[in-house]
């Protein structure tokens, strides 16, 4: 029997600011991008029913007793409702884009549809296994149990495969889940997790393994951090919500931010870099935490790579567009006294097109252009910040080594994301050993980390500040031992 733990008015009521902080501070709703062609009028609310409840509490109990039923199922039925999670987010993959999209009004459209078909590259129960130990003394049989019911909230950026590659990693654990989605992506998550639950009924006669609430509120979201029959958070997306959900006492798995950097040195194949940043940086219009944020390119080949940027497709920007820009996307405080102005980005044009970058540089970039990029110097707030645009910055370096030592000042210690193009193994360990991220890629564009083009598995939670990394169906287990003594050592 859990017991509900007891936390004072005062952390609650901190909990509660933190978490208006955040929701204040988020994506506000601007144009669609013009090429998406989606309609802008808002959707009905969602009804209660199929997962979806009125309360916090409702939708936590259901959930406490589907989970029940879901850690009974083997793991065969386990793997039918991930199969049936897959299926549907690929059946219905330019319905729920498309509604993403005209809900969250970031992103790209063919990018919005093309993650929901990369929940195949999900771990799901295959991910699990039994491990033993023996010894003279008898043996040792380790096991990945369940938690229970796990609290989750969603972030406006990926709202729908955040909340699919979660679902699966949970409930192939044995697992189910309440989740608080981001307001400004409510709907269409509410809309897919009812088309879940209602496929998983019918076949596995198993309701609500997934729930939320109508409502995505400020009080809603501290309401799941507290309940007592919520055994684990996963907060994706805003580390004041994370902060607020670890202030609970209970275990957090937590995304942070990033700000990825990268290298390219004077042995890099210089035409497959460039398309590899671009392919990074543009997808879902730079709204991926993993993807190319600024690059460091040693001097010598900073030509030839900027060439290879423009054969690619990508538009580049003189100085002065590259100010214009500055000034749409970045406000600025401070700076009185002799010190530096303190950059912050602008949420008007995060997740925007190449278009709307463009206009606001006053350039008009050719149709169909992915990626805009330009030279700035290293403490450009567009190489600082992680500013989430398809613009990247372009800083010329003296050498490989002054280039990874920019590299760390850029990724500012958040332990997230790194890419190097060197054909140098050895610069490349250098690097790798010098940024300590979580994710290092060599040679390949970010979205190989996650399986997309690479052997890596997918996932849209990055716990990187609690250190689990690209979350897996163990990231959800508790692991369980039971010793035997003196018997069933066979050799």
């Amino acid at each position: 029997m859990q017991t509900q733990q007891q936390v004072s008015p005062e952390v609650i009521a901190e909990i509660a600011r933190e978490v208006v902080a955040r929701l204040r501070t988020q994506m506000q709703p601007a144009p669609v991008a013009a090429h998406a062609a989606v309609t802008t009028a808002p959707r009905a609310a969602v009804a209660p029913r199929d997962g979806v409840f009125a309360t916090v509490d409702e939708a936590v109990n259901a959930a406490y007793e589907a989970q029940k039923k879901v850690a009974a199922l083997s793991l065969a039925d386990r793997k039918r409702i991930v199969d049936i999670i897959v299926r549907i987010c690929n059946d219905r993959r330019e319905e729920l884009g498309r509604m993403e999209l005209e809900e969250t009004k970031v992103g790209r459209l063919d990018h919005k549809i093309l993650k929901l078909t990369n929940m195949r590259f999900v771990l799901g129960v295959d991910a699990l296994h039994t491990e033993a130990r023996s010894n003279e003394t008898g043996v040792c049989l380790i096991e990945h149990a369940p938690w229970g019911v796990i609290g989750m909230m969603l972030p406006v950026t990926h709202s729908v495969p955040t909340m699919a590659s979660n679902a699966i990693n949970v409930v192939a654990a044995g697992n189910a889940a309440v989740f608080g989605p981001h307001p400004s992506g409510a709907k269409v998550a509410q809309y897919a997790l009812q088309l879940w639950n209602r496929e998983i009924e019918r076949e596995l006669g198993v309701a609500n393994v997934f729930t939320t609430t109508v409502e995505p509120t400020i009080e809603a979201a501290e309401q799941i951090f507290h309940h007592p029959k919520v055994a684990l958070l996963c907060c994706t997306g805003g580390a004041a919500v994370a902060q607020a959900a670890a202030k609970t006492g209970k275990r957090v798995i937590a995304g942070g931010p990033g700000n990825p950097p990268v290298v390219v040195d004077e042995t890099a194949d210089l035409d497959r870099a460039a398309r590899c940043i671009i392919e990074g940086a543009a997808f879902d219009n730079n709204l991926l935490c993993i993807g190319e944020k600024e690059v460091f390119v040693v001097a010598s080949v900073a030509d030839a790579f900027i060439a290879a940027m423009k054969r690619a497709g990508a538009y580049q920007l003189d100085r002065s567009a590259i100010d214009r820009l500055t000034k749409a996307a970045f406000s600025f405080e401070g700076g009185g006294g002799g010190g530096c102005a303190r950059a912050h980005v602008k949420k008007n044009l995060v997740g925007k097109d190449v278009a709307v970058l463009a206009k606001a540089a006053g350039v008009q970039a050719p149709p169909g252009t992915d990626l805009l990029f330009g030279e700035t110097d290293e403490n450009h707030p567009f190489v600082v910040e992680e500013q989430m645009m398809p613009f990247v910055p372009i800083v010329r370096v003296s050498c490989a080594d002054a280039a990874i030592a920019a590299a760390v000042r850029a990724e500012h210690g958040y332990r997230h994301t790194a890419i190097i193009h060197t054909n140098n193994l050895e610069t490349a360990t250098r690097m790798a050993r010098a940024i300590n991220t979580t994710l290092f890629i060599h040679n390949a564009g970010s979205p190989a980390s996650l399986g997309v083009g690479g052997p890596g598995y997918f996932s849209h939670t990055i716990a990187t500040p609690t250190g689990e990394g690209i979350t897996t169906p163990l990231t959800f287990t508790r692991e369980r031992q039971m010793v035997v003594g003196d018997a069933l050592r066979i050799i």
